[in-house]
């Protein structure tokens, strides 16, 4: 069998993602996390938080319960049918931070939870903050007329 005759019989059985259907479960998945996010920002409002406490609250709420989520194993559930939805917002960063250090707690706490936590998300903390202080720069040079003067 040639490599062009196998990659043919592979493609012929692969099953067919519903892309559209995925699409719309991650739209409304998302979509409803963000509104469960407002609805948290207006609740403090309303308790008496300013608005800039009021959206840091809502923030560290939802990393919250992400994390609390994943521990009891309800994220991974939800994130099997929404697919990106979940994974998008910070609800995913809290469960790719979460996950790793919950499959490791048999390891300790320094060789499994603190060793492992941030395998998943460390990439995309160091790559982000990379990208931003380049972008940074860029902006400096470029928009502002760092250059110039």
């Amino acid at each position: 069998m040639t490599h062009k005759e196998y990659k043919k019989m592979t493609d012929d059985r692969a099953k067919r993602s519903p892309t559209l259907l995925n699409c719309i479960k991650a739209f409304v998945t998302g979509g409803l996390i963000c509104v469960l996010g407002q609805a948290l920002t207006v609740l403090y409002q309303e308790l008496g938080a300013s608005v800039e406490l009021s959206k840091t609250l809502s923030t560290i709420s939802l990393v919250v319960l992400a994390g609390l989520l994943t521990g009891i194993g309800v994220f991974d559930v939800i994130a099997k049918q929404a697919g990106a939805g979940t994974l998008v917002p910070i609800t995913g960063f809290s469960n790719a931070v979460t996950a790793p250090a919950i499959e490791n707690k048999t390891e300790g706490f320094i060789n499994g939870v603190g060793a492992k936590m941030f395998v998943i998300a460390g990439p995309v903390i160091v790559y982000g903050t990379f990208a931003s202080a380049v972008y940074g720069v860029m902006y400096y040079f470029l928009l502002r007329g760092g250059l110039a003067g």
